[in-house]
């Protein structure tokens, strides 16, 4: 995986590292980093925007999903791709049904029907590039949702029938955000509600 600048930065300069390491590491790390193919990125921090887009969404969410069999969850949950060995902290995953986790550890999810990603300057870039062909390989994964934190714009890739992903675009506060995979539709405006985007 290619990395520019302004991409996760490698936090630890050994030259490999094994999964177990990893974990280890991360089980005792106070910030969070991902994991791929043996090298170790530092996740850095967000500014207001990224989070209250996130805390509208996941607000809506946990209020549309609650006693249904899909549940939301925030940026604390590490998802696993086995095929490609990412571990990484989406904004915020959906999954539906039962939580299946890495060697039932509890901790590294393998089973997202849905994945949204809250786009920062700093790695709208990889979020839509490298970021999003590694979430393909994961068997379950139905959606993957870009807000972007500048500007009104979500991206929706949808796996079709044909098993082929599909875009849509919304850019207006007067849409409703359709999530196929859960059946749900939030407003545009209650995404953005409170939302200081550039000018």
């Amino acid at each position: 995986m290619e990395m520019e600048a302004n991409e996760p930065a490698v936090a630890y300069s050994k030259q490999k590292f094994s999964i177990e390491d990893y974990l280890e590491i991360e089980n005792t790390s106070i910030e969070k980093h991902e994991y791929y193919k043996g090298e170790i990125f530092a996740m850095s921090g967000a500014k207001m925007p990224h989070n209250d887009i996130s805390k509208n969404l996941s607000g809506n969410l946990y209020v549309k999903l609650k006693g249904k069999k899909c549940q939301s969850y925030g940026s604390d949950v590490r998802i696993h791709i086995e095929s490609n060995t990412l571990f990484t902290y989406p904004d915020i995953s959906i999954i539906c049904g039962d939580v299946v986790t890495r060697n039932n550890d509890d901790y590294n999810v393998l089973n997202p029907t849905v994945i949204i990603e809250i786009l920062s300057p700093s790695t709208k870039n990889y979020d839509r590039g490298e970021k999003f062909k590694l979430y393909r390989d994961i068997p379950t994964l139905k959606e993957y949702i870009l807000v972007d934190s500048e500007s009104i714009h979500i991206e929706v890739f949808r796996l079709n029938e044909n098993n082929h992903w599909e875009l849509e675009e919304y850019n207006s506060t007067e849409n409703l955000l359709h999530i196929k995979a859960i059946n749900e539709n939030i407003l545009i405006s209650e995404i953005y509600e409170g939302v200081k985007l550039e000018a």
